[in-house]
């Protein structure tokens, strides 16, 4: 559901800080070894190079908050094997990086532009992923192999993804991978999980999920049911990242820097259907700052970071 902080590599020459940035964020570093994550920020090894890779996603808990207006039903997903669903996903992840005094640097990602066909299976759903396109032209390039590649979403019950499941068609470049594998994290992350409790229209929920990476992050979304017509449900979703720590361990055993400050919230809208296994539409932008420091030197870290997921349905 949302961004975290940038992971940087380091390496210390006395007290000055040399930060070189990998152009992956920490959040996926959380749902991955340490190791594969980095490597797959430098192009160089993506976590699902040659192979199918699933990759657990951290539980999720719901807790009602105010169950709105009758008529009140428990909302589940409900659709049986071999629905077929057509839909587009977007991203797009900015980041902006400042060492001390130097000069700005951006670090942002290309836009990526995913449309897939989605098809249920007993677990969940298995998607096939058709012509991926890239605001960069290099990197646009890179995704023309790319297509007919596959993904997949495993869900529980109450709608909550708790696997990632990555298959990038056999001649996708390292480069590529990369970043497909960040799109579908972003993706999982931007998730909601129903509540238990029967809900109607007004309804409030939380949904409290960890994110492990150097920074073990408390992610908290609050989903507002605004409107119900049959399955389709309409939902606002705020959603706020807090670190559990006052330390981030860097990957690679690179070192750790002290969090100063970090602000990450944002909101936005969706749409599902209960009847099928990906959102119909909606879009959800989140941004905010961090501020690091070096125990170690004088040497001050700051970033910039927002990132936007939308879907559309075809």
């Amino acid at each position: 559901m949302l961004s975290s902080p940038h992971a940087p590599r380091i390496a210390r020459s006395g007290a000055l800080l040399v930060v070189l940035a990998l152009g992956f964020s920490a959040f996926t570093v959380g749902c991955a070894d340490d190791g594969d994550a980095a490597a797959a920020a430098d192009g160089t090894e993506p976590l699902g190079i040659g192979k199918e890779v699933t990759v657990p996603i951290s539980e999720a808990a719901a807790t009602l908050v105010d169950a709105g207006a009758e008529p009140r039903a428990v909302l589940r997903p409900s659709y049986p094997v071999g629905t077929i669903q057509q839909v587009t996903l977007r991203t797009d992840h900015r980041i902006q990086q400042q060492i001390n005094d130097q000069p700005v640097r951006d670090f942002s990602t290309p836009q990526l532009t995913i449309p897939m066909t989605a098809q249920t299976d007993a677990d969940g759903c298995d998607l096939t992923l058709g012509a991926v396109t890239s605001s960069d032209p290099a990197l646009n390039r890179a995704l023309t192999a790319a297509d007919g590649s596959h993904a997949g979403f495993e869900f529980d019950d109450d709608g909550a993804i708790t696997a990632l499941r990555l298959e990038p068609a056999a001649d996708t470049s390292n480069t590529a991978r990369a970043a497909l594998e960040q799109a579908f994290y972003q993706a999982v992350y931007r998730s909601v999980r129903f509540p238990d409790e029967p809900v109607g229209e007004g309804a409030v929920w939380t949904v409290h999920q960890e994110v492990d990476g150097g920074v073990t992050l408390d992610q908290v979304t609050t989903a507002t049911l605004t409107r119900r017509e049959g399955n389709r449900l309409i939902i606002d979703l705020n959603v706020t990242q807090i670190p559990k720590s006052k330390v981030w361990t860097l990957p690679n055993n690179a070192g750790t820097l002290d969090i100063q400050d970090y602000v990450m919230q944002g909101q936005g809208t969706i749409t599902v259907d209960l009847g099928l296994p990906l959102p119909v539409s909606g879009m959800i932008t989140v941004g905010g700052h961090q501020a690091y420091s070096d125990p170690h030197s004088d040497s001050d870290l700051q970033q910039t970071i927002t990132t936007q997921v939308s879907w559309t349905e075809e």
